[in-house]
Protein backbone atom coordinates (compact mmCIF):
# COMPACT_ATOMS: atom_id res chain seq x y z
CA UNK A 1 0.00 0.00 0.00
CA UNK A 2 1.50 3.01 -1.11
CA UNK A 3 1.84 6.14 1.23
CA UNK A 4 0.19 9.50 0.40
CA UNK A 5 2.49 11.95 -0.82
CA UNK A 6 3.46 15.41 1.21
CA UNK A 7 2.05 18.12 -0.98
CA UNK A 8 5.28 20.70 -1.76
CA UNK A 9 5.23 24.12 -0.38
CA UNK A 10 4.73 26.79 -2.53
CA UNK A 11 7.59 28.64 -4.35
CA UNK A 12 6.51 31.54 -2.28
CA UNK A 13 5.82 29.82 1.35
CA UNK A 14 9.77 27.92 0.57
CA UNK A 15 11.66 31.84 0.00
CA UNK A 16 9.40 33.68 3.00
CA UNK A 17 10.51 33.81 6.18
CA UNK A 18 9.72 33.01 9.58
CA UNK A 19 6.38 35.36 10.49
CA UNK A 20 6.69 37.11 7.20
CA UNK A 21 3.24 37.51 5.28
CA UNK A 22 3.09 35.47 2.08
CA UNK A 23 3.91 37.78 -0.89
CA UNK A 24 6.21 39.92 0.40
CA UNK A 25 9.37 37.80 0.83
CA UNK A 26 10.71 39.34 -2.29
CA UNK A 27 10.55 43.69 -1.95
CA UNK A 28 9.69 45.44 -5.04
CA UNK A 29 12.72 46.86 -6.77
CA UNK A 30 11.42 50.23 -7.35
CA UNK A 31 10.91 50.08 -3.58
CA UNK A 32 15.12 49.61 -3.53
CA UNK A 33 15.35 51.77 -5.83
CA UNK A 34 13.24 54.48 -4.07
CA UNK A 35 11.65 55.26 -7.38
CA UNK A 36 8.01 54.56 -6.07
CA UNK A 37 6.07 56.94 -7.54
CA UNK A 38 3.81 57.60 -4.02
CA UNK A 39 6.85 58.08 -2.12
CA UNK A 40 9.01 60.07 -4.54
CA UNK A 41 8.75 64.36 -4.08
CA UNK A 42 7.00 65.89 -6.30
CA UNK A 43 9.19 68.73 -7.38
CA UNK A 44 6.58 72.07 -7.58
CA UNK A 45 7.23 74.67 -9.74
CA UNK A 46 7.17 77.93 -8.68
CA UNK A 47 4.95 79.77 -10.82
CA UNK A 48 6.57 82.82 -12.58
CA UNK A 49 5.77 86.46 -11.12
CA UNK A 50 3.65 88.02 -13.16
CA UNK A 51 2.35 91.56 -13.29
CA UNK A 52 -1.65 92.53 -13.05
CA UNK A 53 -2.96 94.08 -15.81
CA UNK A 54 -3.91 97.55 -13.22
CA UNK A 55 0.19 97.81 -12.89
CA UNK A 56 0.71 97.55 -16.61
CA UNK A 57 -2.11 99.73 -17.77
CA UNK A 58 -3.51 102.28 -15.47
CA UNK A 59 -0.78 104.80 -14.74
CA UNK A 60 0.04 104.76 -18.93
CA UNK A 61 -3.76 105.23 -19.54
CA UNK A 62 -3.89 108.25 -17.28
CA UNK A 63 -0.30 109.88 -18.58
CA UNK A 64 -1.55 109.16 -22.47
CA UNK A 65 -4.87 111.25 -21.50
CA UNK A 66 -3.36 114.26 -19.25
CA UNK A 67 -0.62 114.30 -22.44
CA UNK A 68 -3.28 114.49 -25.27
CA UNK A 69 -5.35 116.63 -23.26
CA UNK A 70 -2.43 119.14 -23.08
CA UNK A 71 -1.97 118.86 -26.77
CA UNK A 72 -5.31 119.37 -27.71
CA UNK A 73 -5.56 122.51 -25.67
CA UNK A 74 -2.19 123.68 -26.85
CA UNK A 75 -3.51 123.42 -30.93
CA UNK A 76 -6.47 125.54 -30.26
CA UNK A 77 -4.72 128.30 -27.60
CA UNK A 78 -3.98 131.58 -28.97
CA UNK A 79 0.15 132.41 -28.33
CA UNK A 80 1.70 135.23 -28.28
CA UNK A 81 5.26 136.16 -29.80
CA UNK A 82 6.28 135.96 -26.14
CA UNK A 83 5.22 132.15 -25.47
CA UNK A 84 6.13 130.97 -28.70
CA UNK A 85 9.68 132.27 -28.30
CA UNK A 86 9.98 130.10 -25.09
CA UNK A 87 8.68 127.36 -26.49
CA UNK A 88 10.36 127.15 -29.93
CA UNK A 89 13.20 126.05 -31.20
CA UNK A 90 13.31 122.90 -28.97
CA UNK A 91 13.47 124.49 -25.50
CA UNK A 92 10.55 122.20 -24.54
CA UNK A 93 12.50 118.79 -25.11
CA UNK A 94 16.06 120.31 -23.99
CA UNK A 95 14.34 120.98 -20.62
CA UNK A 96 12.60 117.66 -20.52
CA UNK A 97 16.02 116.32 -21.19
CA UNK A 98 17.85 118.10 -18.54
CA UNK A 99 14.93 117.12 -16.20
CA UNK A 100 15.52 113.08 -16.93
CA UNK A 101 19.34 113.56 -16.96
CA UNK A 102 19.46 115.45 -13.50
CA UNK A 103 16.83 112.90 -11.91
CA UNK A 104 19.47 110.30 -13.32
CA UNK A 105 22.39 111.54 -12.44
CA UNK A 106 21.36 112.51 -8.71
CA UNK A 107 19.44 109.01 -8.21
CA UNK A 108 22.66 106.89 -9.11
CA UNK A 109 25.32 109.03 -6.34
CA UNK A 110 22.34 108.50 -4.20
CA UNK A 111 22.89 104.90 -4.71
CA UNK A 112 26.20 104.76 -4.56
CA UNK A 113 25.98 106.95 -1.45
CA UNK A 114 22.94 106.12 0.84
CA UNK A 115 23.31 101.58 0.52
CA UNK A 116 26.64 101.20 1.21
CA UNK A 117 26.35 103.60 4.09
CA UNK A 118 23.58 101.88 5.18
CA UNK A 119 25.18 98.63 5.09
CA UNK A 120 28.14 99.88 7.14
CA UNK A 121 25.89 101.75 9.71
CA UNK A 122 24.45 98.34 10.50
CA UNK A 123 27.47 96.55 11.10
CA UNK A 124 29.20 95.83 14.58
CA UNK A 125 32.03 98.31 14.13
CA UNK A 126 30.00 101.25 13.12
CA UNK A 127 26.71 101.43 14.72
CA UNK A 128 27.68 103.94 17.09
CA UNK A 129 27.75 106.45 14.53
CA UNK A 130 24.31 105.78 13.38
CA UNK A 131 22.75 108.96 15.02
CA UNK A 132 25.61 111.00 13.95
CA UNK A 133 24.97 110.18 10.14
CA UNK A 134 21.17 110.07 10.13
CA UNK A 135 20.92 113.42 11.77
CA UNK A 136 23.38 114.69 8.85
CA UNK A 137 20.75 113.43 6.89
CA UNK A 138 17.59 114.53 8.06
CA UNK A 139 19.05 117.85 8.25
CA UNK A 140 19.94 117.88 4.44
CA UNK A 141 15.92 117.23 4.06
CA UNK A 142 14.72 119.72 6.57
CA UNK A 143 16.74 122.25 5.19
CA UNK A 144 14.75 124.16 2.20
CA UNK A 145 15.41 122.73 -1.11
CA UNK A 146 15.55 126.33 -2.51
CA UNK A 147 17.92 127.75 0.58
CA UNK A 148 20.10 124.96 0.30
CA UNK A 149 20.63 125.08 -3.32
CA UNK A 150 20.86 129.10 -2.74
CA UNK A 151 24.03 128.24 -0.47
CA UNK A 152 25.39 126.04 -3.04
CA UNK A 153 25.30 128.24 -5.12
CA UNK A 154 27.29 130.75 -3.01
CA UNK A 155 30.04 128.01 -2.60
CA UNK A 156 30.26 126.50 -5.82
CA UNK A 157 29.07 129.33 -8.24
CA UNK A 158 26.43 128.82 -10.59
CA UNK A 159 26.29 125.52 -12.12
CA UNK A 160 24.51 122.06 -12.77
CA UNK A 161 26.82 120.84 -10.04
CA UNK A 162 25.17 123.38 -7.45
CA UNK A 163 22.05 121.54 -8.45
CA UNK A 164 23.26 118.12 -8.35
CA UNK A 165 24.86 117.91 -4.97
CA UNK A 166 21.44 119.73 -3.46
CA UNK A 167 19.24 117.21 -5.29
CA UNK A 168 21.86 114.71 -3.51
CA UNK A 169 21.92 115.61 -0.09
CA UNK A 170 18.06 116.36 -0.19
CA UNK A 171 16.99 112.62 -1.25
CA UNK A 172 19.40 110.54 0.47
CA UNK A 173 17.70 110.16 3.66
CA UNK A 174 14.82 108.08 2.51
CA UNK A 175 17.74 105.37 0.93
CA UNK A 176 19.40 105.44 3.80
CA UNK A 177 17.08 105.09 6.28
CA UNK A 178 14.87 102.39 4.63
CA UNK A 179 18.19 100.50 4.14
CA UNK A 180 19.28 100.74 7.81
CA UNK A 181 15.60 99.76 8.71
CA UNK A 182 15.54 96.62 6.53
CA UNK A 183 18.86 95.05 7.24
CA UNK A 184 18.12 95.59 11.19
CA UNK A 185 14.92 94.30 10.80
CA UNK A 186 16.02 91.11 9.99
CA UNK A 187 15.50 87.73 12.11
CA UNK A 188 18.33 87.28 14.46
CA UNK A 189 17.62 84.04 14.56
CA UNK A 190 18.09 83.64 10.92
CA UNK A 191 21.64 85.06 10.71
CA UNK A 192 22.45 82.77 13.45
CA UNK A 193 21.37 79.67 11.52
CA UNK A 194 23.27 81.07 8.09
CA UNK A 195 26.31 81.52 10.84
CA UNK A 196 25.87 78.12 11.75
CA UNK A 197 26.12 76.25 8.46
CA UNK A 198 29.58 78.20 8.09
CA UNK A 199 28.58 81.25 5.78
CA UNK A 200 31.05 84.37 6.48
CA UNK A 201 30.19 87.46 7.13
CA UNK A 202 30.11 88.69 3.58
CA UNK A 203 27.80 85.67 2.63
CA UNK A 204 25.38 86.35 5.30
CA UNK A 205 25.26 89.96 4.37
CA UNK A 206 24.86 89.10 0.49
CA UNK A 207 22.54 85.96 0.71
CA UNK A 208 20.69 86.44 3.76
CA UNK A 209 20.86 89.96 4.92
CA UNK A 210 20.17 92.23 1.81
CA UNK A 211 17.69 90.16 -0.53
CA UNK A 212 15.54 89.98 2.59
CA UNK A 213 16.00 94.14 3.08
CA UNK A 214 15.55 94.57 -0.54
CA UNK A 215 11.60 95.48 -0.09
CA UNK A 216 12.26 98.32 2.10
CA UNK A 217 15.25 99.70 -0.06
CA UNK A 218 13.34 99.37 -3.05
CA UNK A 219 10.54 101.82 -1.33
CA UNK A 220 13.31 103.82 -0.31
CA UNK A 221 15.19 104.13 -3.63
CA UNK A 222 11.27 105.09 -5.36
CA UNK A 223 10.60 107.82 -2.85
CA UNK A 224 13.99 108.94 -3.72
CA UNK A 225 13.25 109.13 -7.23
CA UNK A 226 9.63 111.55 -7.00
CA UNK A 227 11.68 113.28 -4.87
CA UNK A 228 14.62 114.52 -7.40
CA UNK A 229 12.08 114.92 -10.61
CA UNK A 230 10.37 117.57 -7.88
CA UNK A 231 13.72 118.95 -6.46
CA UNK A 232 15.06 119.23 -10.47
CA UNK A 233 12.98 121.53 -11.15
CA UNK A 234 14.84 124.36 -8.95
CA UNK A 235 17.58 123.33 -10.42
CA UNK A 236 17.00 126.11 -12.75
CA UNK A 237 17.53 129.10 -10.05
CA UNK A 238 21.40 127.17 -9.89
CA UNK A 239 21.95 127.03 -13.65
CA UNK A 240 21.35 123.49 -14.05
CA UNK A 241 18.64 123.72 -16.20
CA UNK A 242 15.39 121.55 -16.62
CA UNK A 243 11.62 122.14 -16.47
CA UNK A 244 11.95 124.84 -14.27
CA UNK A 245 13.13 126.90 -17.14
CA UNK A 246 9.20 126.17 -18.59
CA UNK A 247 7.72 127.20 -15.16
CA UNK A 248 9.87 130.62 -14.09
CA UNK A 249 9.38 131.92 -17.67
CA UNK A 250 5.89 131.32 -17.14
CA UNK A 251 5.09 132.66 -13.70
CA UNK A 252 7.96 135.84 -14.70
CA UNK A 253 6.31 137.21 -18.06
CA UNK A 254 3.00 135.93 -16.54
CA UNK A 255 2.68 133.61 -19.76
CA UNK A 256 -0.21 130.66 -18.45
CA UNK A 257 0.77 128.39 -21.66
CA UNK A 258 3.97 127.98 -20.94
CA UNK A 259 3.76 127.70 -17.07
CA UNK A 260 1.02 125.11 -17.67
CA UNK A 261 3.28 122.85 -20.33
CA UNK A 262 6.21 122.74 -17.98
CA UNK A 263 3.40 122.22 -14.72
CA UNK A 264 2.30 119.05 -16.83
CA UNK A 265 5.31 117.60 -18.24
CA UNK A 266 6.83 117.67 -14.58
CA UNK A 267 4.07 115.89 -13.24
CA UNK A 268 3.68 113.59 -15.76
CA UNK A 269 7.74 112.29 -15.20
CA UNK A 270 6.91 112.17 -11.81
CA UNK A 271 4.02 109.81 -12.51
CA UNK A 272 6.40 107.96 -15.02
CA UNK A 273 9.34 107.96 -12.95
CA UNK A 274 7.23 106.39 -10.07
CA UNK A 275 5.09 103.78 -12.42
CA UNK A 276 8.75 102.41 -13.42
CA UNK A 277 9.61 102.21 -9.80
CA UNK A 278 6.88 100.44 -8.63
CA UNK A 279 7.53 97.80 -11.77
CA UNK A 280 11.03 97.48 -10.50
CA UNK A 281 9.77 97.00 -6.97
CA UNK A 282 7.59 94.00 -7.95
CA UNK A 283 10.33 91.80 -10.31
CA UNK A 284 13.39 92.41 -8.01
CA UNK A 285 11.35 91.92 -4.71
CA UNK A 286 12.99 88.05 -3.73
CA UNK A 287 10.43 85.49 -4.85
CA UNK A 288 11.25 83.64 -1.27
CA UNK A 289 9.36 87.11 0.35
CA UNK A 290 5.72 86.04 -1.39
CA UNK A 291 5.10 83.14 -0.15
Amino acid sequence: MSTPETPRPSRVQETSEPGEAPGNAEPDRNDLDGNDETSSPVATKRPARKLSWQQLTIVPAMLVVLLLATWLWFQQADLDPVSENALSNGQVSQALREQVELTAISTFFVLIIAIPLGILLTRRAFRKATPVAMALANMGQATPAIGLLALLVIWLGIGRKAALIGMIAYAVLPVLSNTIAGLKANDPTLLEAARGIGMSATGVLRRVELPLAVPLILAGVRTALVLNVGTATLAVFGGGGGLGVLITAGITNQRMPVLVLGSILTVALALLVDWLASLVEVLLRPRGLDL
